[in-house]
Formats: C-alpha cells, structure tokens, sequence
C-alpha cells in the first residue's frame, strides 16, 4: 500500500516545479556538458528538504548507506548505473572489494551491503567483502535478516595490492566515510582502483567546501533558468577552526549564525514568507559527536555549547573535544512534506551519473525544523502510486509523483555535481597549472 504525501505546495516551489518541467531539456543538456567535463562520485546520496517555497539540499554522503531502503523496482536502474560507472573505470574487472564500516554489528547496516553485493554481482562482478579491523582473523558470517548470510573477511595487504585470500580485485569499493582515519592498509596502492577516492573521507571534506562549490553552481544554473538561486540554496556560513570553551570562540560562532539568519530573514521577508528563520549548526568536518544545533537567535548559541558540554562530561566525549575544531553553520530548511501525518526527508540515491532511486525518511516524533535521521525514523521507499521517474508533461505542478521525483532529482544531481568540483579541489594527486 503506497502511503499519502502530502506536501506545502504554494508560492515559489510551484513556480519552480513549472519553470524546471519546462526547461527539462536545457537542464539536461546543461547536464551533459558539465559531465563532459568533470567526473561524478562512483556513487552519492543527497537529502533534500521541501519547505513548500524553497526546494534545496542540506547534506550530501560520498559513502551512502541504505541502499536497501530502495524498492524492488528501482534496482535494475541501480544495475545499469552500476554497469556503466564499472565500464568507464575498469572496463576488464571481475572481482569487488567491498568494504563496509564498522556497523556490521546493526542489522540494517548488513541489509545494506547485502543489497550493494546484489547490485555489484547482477552488474556481471565477484564481490567479497573485507574488513578494516585488525581483530578479525579468519571469515566470519553476518547473519541479515531476510537474506543470504554475508561473509566478512580480513584483508590482506601485499606490497601493491589489497585484496583477500583467493581474491585480487581490480576495485574496491568503500562503505566507509573514514571518519575514524584512514588506516595504512588503504594508502598507497598502485594498479587497483579505489573507490571512492580516500579524499572523499571526512580527514578531508568539509561541508563549507562543498556547499560553497553548490551555491557557484546553483547561481549558475539559476541563471540558466532565468530564476532566484536561493530557491535552491540553503545560505552557509564557514566558521573556521573554534574552541566553544572560550568566549572567543563563542563569539565567532554567534557572529556566523547571525550572518545566517541575517541574510535568510531578508529572504523570507522578501518573498512574504511569514515563518521563523532558523539556523543549523554542524561539525564542518562531519563528526556527529556533537550537534547539529538548531537554533533562531545568535543569543542562544551560549546555552547549546553549555549544555553539550555537561552532556560531554556525563559520557566522557569531553576527552575527544568535540568542541573544539571546524565548526559551519547553514540556513535551516524547513521539512514541510508529511507521509501519514508525519514529517518526511526525501532522500536521493545516485551512482554514476545516474539518479537510481530514492525513499523518504519518516520521523512521527521529529518537528519541521528538525533532522530525520535519528532513532525512530522509518524509511518508505517510494512515496508515489507509480515509480516512473521520467517527468511527466505538460502536468499540473504539485500533480503528478513523477514531476515531483523530477525536480528532487534535479536539486539532487546539482549536489552530485558540486560533490565532482569538489574531488577535483581536494584531489592531492591533481596536476596544478599556473
């Protein structure tokens, strides 16, 4: 049974959903000719948020999870992206390292290496699955619920190559987003391809770098579409490297928040908007030891950082400083879609090039100001009567699933993109030419 959606539709969003229906083939073609010049991620996830008057990513993962939230019928698409993206790389491979994260003792994290081996063996490859831990010796099953048990073994690493016993693959895949650290047995390998590169790890990303790549590209494709590009961009704010303890640092940190609110309350008073601007404040290194922090005034930025610091204490994080590093902060984007009365995240999956499915994220006890992705949250893997994702034209905006899954995956494959610029920037091995 296919649940109802119901989504804020008013003002700019139906503006922008007729604007994009019509203007699907300049999209595409300004698409292709960026791909003509850039390389995508193997594969990416973007959650998109839906205010009802403004449509625009707030994260994007170079090492997506949930690949079994996707339904049934998107899964030959994920194979045909799958093909390709292999074909492109190593045209000649056989075997797949696939390297999961830590996880493996959560049973949905097992369901989705289950469904990445499925997709991989389908695409035409042997895939095994390794593991980064020093403590595993000899292969062990995963049990995963509703499947074939999963072999976990440990990894053997020769002078050039990394591999397993009786398997030398030509790729390897991580499910991994390194924010432990890249460990040793990683670097330095020749002949074989790594994927995704290790600078798409979070030693290395930050969400300022890439939202900064996705706000160039959103102006630019706004002007394409003869269009504000705020509609499609949340505002961001960099903060640098803070120390919360110190008043100092707490002072910075205020002082970009306000930044934030500033320029979103003029939009918001702009276009008639009549909400409370909010803002988000994250790790800008994609640790989730501590926040994100939602909050609508500068002034209570000092409270937050007080009470993370005495949660910190009660479970010793404080030795980990999670309080001191790079810290961002992000215009907060209201979550006005609703599956069954409760709040629901679209979330977009790609590989390649190729926008390959997507499901909501579902929190009954989470507010519209408020992240998903939590305990409690439930995953619904199509949210429309039909799975079409070709737009349908000519169809009024907010009518048709498919439009809507259209526009999702517009907004998604612009933080795909701005995921490429950013590769590109933080590639170490990249050629620099004065």
């Amino acid at each position: 049974m296919v649940p109802h959606l119901v989504t804020a539709l008013n003002g700019p969003i139906n503006e922008l959903e007729q604007r994009i229906l019509e203007s699907t083939p300049v999209i595409e073609r300004w698409f292709r000719l960026e791909w003509m010049e850039h390389t995508p991620p193997f594969y990416s996830s973007v959650d998109v948020r839906n205010a009802g008057f403004k449509l625009a990513p707030v994260d994007t993962c170079l090492f997506p999870g949930g690949w079994n939230n996707l339904s049934p019928e998107m899964l030959p698409l994920a194979v045909q992206a799958a093909m390709a993206a292999i074909e492109k790389i190593c045209p000649e491979a056989k075997n797949l390292l696939l390297v999961p994260s830590a996880q493996t003792h959560n049973t949905f994290y097992l369901s989705n290496l289950s469904r990445l081996a499925q997709i991989f063996n389908l695409a035409g490859l042997n895939v095994r699955l390794g593991s980064l831990s020093a403590d595993l010796k000899e292969p062990v099953q995963l049990e995963v619920p509703g499947g074939a048990p999963l072999t976990l073994e440990p990894l053997q690493r020769g002078k050039r190559r990394l591999g397993l016993k009786h398997f030398d693959p030509c790729t390897i895949l991580l499910n991994n987003d390194l924010s432990a650290g890249v460990p040793g047995i990683l670097e330095d390998l020749h002949e074989q391809y790594l994927l995704p590169p290790l600078h798409a790890g979070w030693p290395t990303r930050r969400h300022s770098t890439h939202f900064r790549l996705y706000e160039e590209l959103a102006k630019r494709f706004a002007k394409v579409l003869g269009m504000d590009h705020w509609l499609i961009n949340p505002a961001c704010a960099p903060c640098g490297e803070l120390d919360l303890t110190t008043p100092a640092g707490l002072a910075a940190l205020q002082a970009q928040v306000d930044v934030v609110l500033t320029k979103t309350r003029r939009k918001y008073k702009e276009y008639g908007i009549n909400e409370k601007a909010f803002a988000v404040i994250k790790r800008d290194d994609g640790r989730a030891d501590v926040g994100p922090w939602v909050v609508r005034d500068a002034k209570d930025v000092p409270a937050l950082v007080a009470a993370a610091q005495l949660a910190g204490q009660a479970t010793g994080a404080a030795a980990r400083q999670p309080l001191q590093g790079p810290f961002f902060v992000q215009e907060g984007v209201l979550n006005n879609e609703r599956i069954n009365d409760a709040v629901a995240e679209p979330v977009v999956y790609m590989m390649d090039r190729y926008v390959v499915g997507g499901f909501y994220r579902v929190h009954a006890d989470q507010a519209d100001h408020q992240g998903m992705n939590g305990p409690g949250a439930s995953f619904l893997p199509l949210a429309f009567d039909q799975s079409n994702h070709l737009p349908q034209l000519g169809a009024r905006p907010g009518a048709s699933g498919p439009n809507r899954f259209y526009m999702y995956g517009v907004i998604a494959r612009l933080g795909m993109l701005a995921a490429s610029y950013e590769l590109e920037a933080t590639d170490p091995d990249a050629e620099i030419y004065d």
